[in-house]
């Protein structure tokens, strides 16, 4: 058993064993330092849009960076290009964790699986965590590219690994853990679509929450409360073009404004940000705010492509883009 640090006597390599302990507490107090700077997070909204084709706002996908883990989250249209707009292979990703399976969110996985094995040259399986129903897509896509795949792989020799997709398929209440970071899926109320998935992502003691689709949702509010983010889908229409359009799917499945504002109110977040916004009728984004507030009077932002927001003691906000893209 060693002898305590005020008994120990001598010196070894000319350090003395006080010397050694003080110095192993000083590095563990450089670690913890370091442990605590990894519980950052960092969310950048590569798409923030609905299925209308745009150039300003792709379709929906956000990506979640904590303690060494790259996460996304959908992928919808163009998600492949944003990934390369902030610099980010499809090799770097731990996992891709699905909402839901309608088009908008999952249009843009093709490009992300074979584009990053054609051209990312990744040689490890894509790992896809999805609702029922997501490995039937996985093999699907698998037949429906089965030339190109066989093609590209005999003439480039390229990783047979790296053009497999790995589906866990998932319900509400599973979790993901690794290196800290927890993910946690809950069921939202995107009806008729079932199940469908909001996510809270936390690393040490900073958490995101992010909505996916769905009507007002208590189980949202149950699972994100106090969350110091929460990235939430919104949907609106002038009134005017509402009363014209009361059962409208695109407003009717999705969460209203004043919804919204009640959800932010609850949960308290230290920020709460708009993303896939679904807008109908001319409405515009800008005004999605005022609406809010008449149910919540807290910090807000309506998202746009490639906004990042980093939790550490406070979300701070900016645009992110890799140094090839500036």
């Amino acid at each position: 058993m060693a002898s305590s640090p005020r008994h120990a006597v001598g010196r070894i390599a000319g350090t003395t064993i006080l010397d050694r302990v003080c110095g192993g507490v000083f590095a563990l107090l450089l670690a913890c330092s370091s442990q605590a700077l990894s519980q950052d997070i960092r969310v950048t909204l590569l798409g923030t849009g609905d299925p209308t084709p745009s150039l300003e706002r792709f379709g929906p996908g956000t990506l979640v960076e904590a303690a060494g883990q790259t996460l996304l989250f959908d992928a919808g249209r163009g998600t492949m290009q944003r990934l390369r707009q902030v610099g980010v292979s499809t090799g770097e990703l731990d996992g891709i964790f699905l909402t839901h399976l309608h088009s908008d969110h999952v249009v843009g996985l093709v490009d992300v699986w074979l584009t990053g094995w054609v051209v990312d040259g990744r040689t490890t399986p894509l790992r896809v965590y999805g609702p029922v129903g997501t490995s039937a897509l996985a093999e699907h896509l698998a037949k429906a590219f089965e030339y190109d795949i066989a093609i590209r792989t005999a003439e480039a020799g390229r990783s047979a690994q790296g053009v497999a997709i790995e589906v866990t398929e998932i319900s509400g209440g599973y979790r993901w853990h690794a290196d800290g970071v927890e993910v946690l899926a809950f069921d939202v109320d995107h009806a008729p679509v079932a199940p469908a998935f909001g996510f809270r992502v936390d690393s040490g003691e900073r958490s995101v929450a992010l909505s996916g689709d769905t009507r007002y949702s208590e189980s949202l509010i149950r699972r994100a409360k106090g969350v110091d983010l929460l990235v939430h889908e919104v949907a609106d229409a002038p009134a005017a073009f509402k009363q014209a359009h009361p059962d409208l799917p695109r407003l009717v499945h999705h969460t209203q404004p004043a919804d919204a504002g009640r959800v932010f109110t609850a949960v308290a977040p230290k920020l709460a940000v708009y993303s896939h916004l679904v807008l109908a009728g001319g409405m515009r984004a800008e005004d999605l705010v005022g609406e809010t507030r008449a149910t919540y009077d807290g910090p807000l932002l309506v998202g746009e492509d490639l906004m990042t927001l980093t939790i550490a003691d406070e979300v701070t906000v900016g645009t992110r883009r890799s140094s090839d893209q500036e």
